[in-house]
């Protein structure tokens, strides 16, 4: 006997809510502070700000991957959540403007930008077709003008569908855009994350690094629904639309891809091991030296070995209370390794955070949280008229 569900919930975010004015409060005050810090230590900020920033962009952009991806797919389980990151994606062109403050301190951030640097060194010269400023400035615009137009363009097909616009059109127009959409996704992500973190250790170079970044960041969004789903239905929206056996879905996923994340971050760890190549072994040095070894041991044991075996039973993948415990510990590694990647190269041999680690934190998460409330207030919270909707519901 299967239980035939219905949408019976209240679809409209509640209205009264101020969650997404507080999360403003907490941008303003991180941006205060940050701008503070640009004053007090302008390089200090640069590091921060491009660590935070890679942070949220990474967890927009994996939003904007789920989505295309449901859609090639022709998913049915995840219909009921995916307004959670359509509405993620459609603000990614929010990131193209929190990006200059990055154009500005290339000088900082990159060495390959140092007049005396390019001067002094062949393998920076060498690689100086692709990294100089003007072409790193156009393939980012080209970046961001591709990202922000698909998740525009799904989140606003997606709502249209709910004011009951031609279903099978719309439909077919999310399978359209989304097929190319996933390629030149893999093609910008990969580049983006060569250009915004490889290239600042000029030297270093891992043909596996886009796929590590992705994997990254697609482990992480697992988490972002999870806990998302679980604010809402805490607050009592949603708790008959995303049930149990969606929970269970997502719990898979998330246990899938933290395989799929340790195999890429091994491997590239173990290329380069055993090719020995100095240029990049020195890159893992660095981060096996002095206090930074403890961060590498914590970030795997964190974001692989203990959501590996707490996850391995299929009552856990299920168990909301263990999700959501994961979810937040895999959000706060995310952070932590993205701090293990970008900021060794300004503090080498001892591990030191900053408090304008944290503003920069604030500031930015908390802007795009804030964005995400308020957006997500203005449609309903479910693809209510989607052609898998009623299958989505009586998922059991």
């Amino acid at each position: 006997m299967h239980h035939h569900h219905t949408l019976t919930d209240n679809l409209k975010f509640p209205a009264e809510s101020r969650i997404n004015v507080a999360f403003f409060a907490v941008a303003i005050l991180g941006i205060l502070l940050s701008a503070i810090g640009y004053i007090v230590d302008t390089q200090q900020f640069y590091f921060s700000y491009l660590t935070s920033f890679s942070f949220v962009a990474s967890i927009s952009l994996a939003c904007l991957f789920f989505v295309m991806l449901q859609h090639v797919t022709g998913s049915k389980y995840s219909v009921v959540m995916r307004r959670i990151p359509e509405t993620f994606a459609s603000n990614i062109y929010v990131l193209a403007i929190l990006f200059i403050p990055i154009l500005f301190g290339m000088e900082y951030l990159y060495e390959w930008v140092r007049e005396e640097k390019i001067a002094a060194d062949p393998l920076v010269q060498h690689k100086l077709p692709y990294l100089n400023e003007p072409f790193f400035l156009i393939r980012n615009i080209i970046y961001f003008v591709v990202w922000s137009f698909l998740g525009y363009r799904l989140y606003q097909n997606s709502v249209d569908m709910d004011n009951q616009g031609d279903i099978a059109e719309l439909n077919r127009k999310q399978k359209v855009l989304s097929a190319p959409g996933i390629l030149l996704f893999g093609f910008t992500v990969a580049f983006a994350s060569f250009d915004w973190l490889m290239s600042m250790d000029s030297h270093w170079f891992s043909t596996m690094f886009g796929v590590y970044f992705f994997a990254m960041s697609f482990q992480v969004f697992f988490a972002i629904l999870i806990l998302v789903s679980l604010y809402l239905r805490k607050n009592d929206m949603l708790s008959n639309t995303i049930r149990i056996p969606h929970y269970n879905d997502i719990g898979k996923l998330l246990f899938g891809f933290t395989v799929f994340y340790a195999y890429i971050a091994f491997s590239q760890f173990f290329l380069i091991y055993y090719a020995n190549i100095p240029e990049a072994t020195l890159w893992f040095k660095y981060r096996l030296d002095g206090n930074w070894a403890y961060m590498t041991y914590i970030i795997f044991a964190g974001r692989f070995a203990v959501p590996f075996i707490l996850l391995l039973s299929k009552k856990a993948k299920a168990n909301l209370k263990l999700l959501g415990g994961i979810s937040v510990m895999l959000v706060v590694l995310h952070f932590i390794e993205f701090f293990w990647i970008v900021q060794p190269i300004l503090q080498k041999s001892e591990l030191g955070v900053h408090w304008l680690d944290f503003a920069t934190l604030l500031g930015l998460s908390g802007l795009l949280l804030g964005l995400f409330f308020t957006k997500f207030k203005q449609a309903d919270m479910v693809p209510k008229n989607d052609p898998y909707i009623q299958e989505s519901l009586n998922k059991h």
